[in-house]
Parts: C-alpha cells; sequence; structure tokens
C-alpha cells in the first residue's frame, strides 16, 4: 500500500524588486516559496517602474517597506523563518545577511563575470555583443561578485535596440529564476567562482552626446543602445535631448554638425558620412517640470 505523500515544508523568501523584475518574483511564488515582504524603492515612473510589483504584492498580503533593508529589517526576516532573500533590482546596498538567512541571489542582467555594474545594457550595445545574458549568484559584500549559481543566454541582433534588449532580459531573468527556484539548494552547493571581472560604470551625458564627426553606423549604434535614456545632441550650441532620430549614408560637402534640412521640428543635420535626423526632441531634460506650480 502506497503511503501518502507528505507535503513539501513551507520555504519562505523575501525580495527586492521593481517591475523590470516582476518575473522573478513570481517565479518563485509560483514554484512553491512563500513571500513574506517585499522591499522596493521610489521610482521616477518614466525608465524605472514598481506599481505593479507593489500591486502584486499587496494581492498577496505582503508588507512592503520603501526604505532601506537595514539590520533591523535583516532581524524581521529571520523572525518570520524567511530563509532566501533574492535581489532582482535594488538601488541600497545591503549589509551582512549570513547571520539571519540562509541564501542571499542577485538576478544580474549581465554574462557575469563580465559586465558587472549597475546597469550593463547600454554598454551591451555600444559594445556591439553578439550574445546576451541573466545570471543569478550569491550575494557577497562585493557588488556582482558572488559564485554563480546558473545563467540563461540569449542572441542579440544585429539592430538590436535598449527596448528589445531589456524586454528579452526580462523573459530570461523570468525563465532563469523558474530554474533556480526549483533547484536552489543544489545549485548552490555547486555554485563557480567567478574570477577577476569587468566593471561598467553608469554612462555620463559626455556618453549619450552625438559625435557628428563619427559615421553613420557609430551613430545609429548609440541611438539604439540609449533608447528611452536619450541621446544628447549639440546644435547651434544648444543641446538637444533626442527622443528619436534616424541616420542614413549619403555623400555630402557639409561640414559635420551643420544644419542642412529643417522640416518644422524635424532637422537634418550632417555627420562625417552622411545625415542624421532629429525626428523627436525637447530642450527641456525628461521628468524637468513645465508647468508653473499653483499658488
Amino acid at each position: 500500500m502506497n503511503q501518502p505523500r507528505k507535503p513539501m515544508p513551507e520555504r519562505r523568501f523575501a525580495i527586492t524588486a521593481t517591475d523590470r523584475y516582476l518575473g522573478v518574483f513570481k517565479a518563485f511564488v509560483e514554484a512553491g516559496w512563500k513571500p513574506v515582504k517585499l522591499f522596493t524603492a521610489p521610482t521616477d515612473e518614466r525608465i524605472s517602474h514598481n506599481k505593479a510589483t507593489i500591486a502584486y504584492a499587496r494581492s498577496l498580503g505582503l508588507d512592503i517597506q520603501l526604505s532601506p533593508l537595514d539590520q533591523a529589517a535583516m532581524v524581521d526576516l529571520q523572525a518570520r523563518d524567511c530563509e532566501l532573500l533574492v535581489l532582482a533590482s535594488y538601488q541600497w546596498r545591503i549589509g551582512d545577511w549570513a547571520p539571519y538567512l540562509r541564501y542571499a541571489i542577485n538576478f544580474h542582467p549581465s554574462p557575469l563575470p563580465r559586465y558587472r555594474g549597475p546597469y550593463p545594457l547600454v554598454q551591451a550595445l555600444l559594445d556591439r555583443q553578439k550574445r546576451w545574458a541573466v545570471s543569478c549568484h550569491q550575494v557577497t559584500h562585493e557588488f556582482d561578485a558572488g559564485a554563480v549559481l546558473a545563467s540563461r543566454s540569449f542572441e542579440l541582433a544585429d539592430d538590436e535596440c535598449h527596448e528589445s534588449l531589456d524586454l528579452k532580459t526580462q523573459i530570461a531573468a523570468g525563465q532563469l529564476a523558474t530554474a533556480v527556484a526549483m533547484n536552489l539548494d543544489a545549485l548552490w552547493d555547486q555554485a563557480q567562482p567567478q574570477g577577476e571581472g569587468h566593471y561598467v560604470k553608469l554612462w555620463s551625458d559626455a556618453d549619450r552626446l552625438l559625435d557628428f564627426e563619427r559615421g553613420v553606423d557609430e551613430l545609429q549604434t548609440q541611438l539604439r543602445a540609449f533608447g528611452r535614456f536619450e541621446c544628447l545632441a549639440r546644435v547651434n550650441n544648444v543641446v538637444f535631448h533626442v527622443r528619436r532620430a534616424a541616420a542614413w549614408k549619403q555623400g555630402h560637402r557639409f561640414p559635420p554638425g551643420a544644419v542642412v534640412h529643417s522640416d518644422g521640428p524635424r532637422l537634418v543635420l550632417a555627420c562625417s558620412d552622411g545625415y542624421v535626423a532629429l525626428l523627436e526632441w525637447s530642450l527641456l531634460a525628461p521628468g524637468t517640470p513645465t508647468e508653473t506650480p499653483a499658488r
């Protein structure tokens, strides 16, 4: 006579997340892990969002913390029998988790140990990478440097843009999270040290500035890489925030950066081997208030 199967012991986790990694959150829940708390941070609601993640956490009846995850929060997680902390985007450094939790893992959007850093997707496109990956690694004091549990890779198109890479990364992160959630203990024990890594800092305005001395291929790569983060263009000593642009090769005798044509707000500028058309632009940075506050 078959014995009744014993129920699996309940395993509890907490997570740091924004909407970009909601798939990671859902993957652990759907794999049978019980969430105890969501940690998130204020977002600009233009590039970074957390409304969907907060709504999902509320649907599960979770506590939500918008302030940094400090030692008091670690003690609280330990008291709730939380075994795992999942980091899936978080702007604050966490402290030593080991006295309070059994595991802490981070989902990082790069093929570690290459491209450590806060947001490597833009640099991946600037470097014209042919393949990309999401990695899950153990959390250590040094950012993105812990032993790797698993990764999931995918191909990049020749004309890959930031938005498509972002979405591919989100999908891969959710798939990787399912694999990790289903087999955490073995993957943790078999995690491979990274060795020497390569770190990518967050870009500056100088990195976003279009240099019309360059050719069309380089400029198109730059425009695709920054996407909705927007490039900058200096036109007659005025800085434009470029939301959308097109470029094409064509011989001409104009100096780089010269405005050679305009059609309403659309401007065509010369570059070294062709033209760049600024199709949508603003003189104001994204998020700049444009109305006078009510008195």
